[in-house]
């Protein structure tokens, strides 16, 4: 896997803001809010807005949050401390505990893979495997992967996937990653494949193809 775009930090900041309304709306969709592009909008702009849930009026916030930490700690270092913190603001005030490994047992809707609770050993040892990667993109499409499909916490575990994906890519200036309205069916297909089989080549080519923009530049006339 090469990667895709070859941004500064500057850029791929500019990037993410320019496309921050989008990005969450598009992380509020994936993780099942019904909400729409324009009531997203009319949220961050601290409009009440009439008919959406509290519940998801309540999920846009976070994620807002979680930006904004996000990208005020872009260089910091990537580790468990980190993941668990963009988790507490992505999952305040939803779950049993947000920002803390998850203790009890969950499932997952629609497979047949229970994940085992996180030991926080092994996690570490999960991330430091992958901080060891090489290559960016595929550095950032392996968490997001695995963070998702490790259900790390009681709730926010798609949100918080997505985020710290972006935190890789963006801090190397590689990009920006965000599912699409659109692409939602068929990649829902194929988390769920994912899930069930732990096999990453069912998904991370999609994601690679579809869910990663950047800021394609003419080459300067010589």
């Amino acid at each position: 896997m090469i990667n895709k775009f070859n941004l500064t930090l500057k850029q791929n900041i500019f990037l993410a803001k320019k496309l921050i309304v989008e990005n969450i709306y598009n992380s509020a969709k994936l993780e099942g809010c019904n909400i729409t592009f324009p009531d997203t909008q009319t949220i961050l702009d601290g409009i009440s807005v009439a008919n959406v849930k509290i519940s998801d009026i309540e999920c846009v916030l976070n994620l807002r949050d979680g930006w904004r930490f996000l990208l005020d700690h872009i260089q910091d270092p990537f580790e468990l401390e980190f993941i668990c913190k963009v988790n507490s603001y992505i999952a305040r005030n939803e779950g049993l505990e947000w920002g803390v490994l998850r203790n009890g047992s969950v499932g997952i809707s629609g497979t047949d893979y229970i994940p085992p609770i996180p030991n926080r050993d092994h996690v570490v040892q999960e991330i430091e495997k992958i901080n060891n990667m090489t290559n960016t993109t595929e550095k950032a499409i392996r968490y997001f992967l695995w963070g998702m499909r490790s259900r790390l916490f009681w709730d926010g575990n798609k949100r918080t996937s997505t985020l710290c994906a972006n935190k890789i890519l963006i801090q190397d200036g590689k990009g920006i990653l965000s599912v699409k309205e659109q692409d939602l069916s068929e990649f829902n297909q194929r988390l769920t494949n994912f899930y069930n089989t732990n096999d990453y080549s069912v998904i991370d080519g999609f994601i690679y193809n579809r869910c990663l923009r950047g800021i394609d530049f003419e080459e300067s006339q010589m």
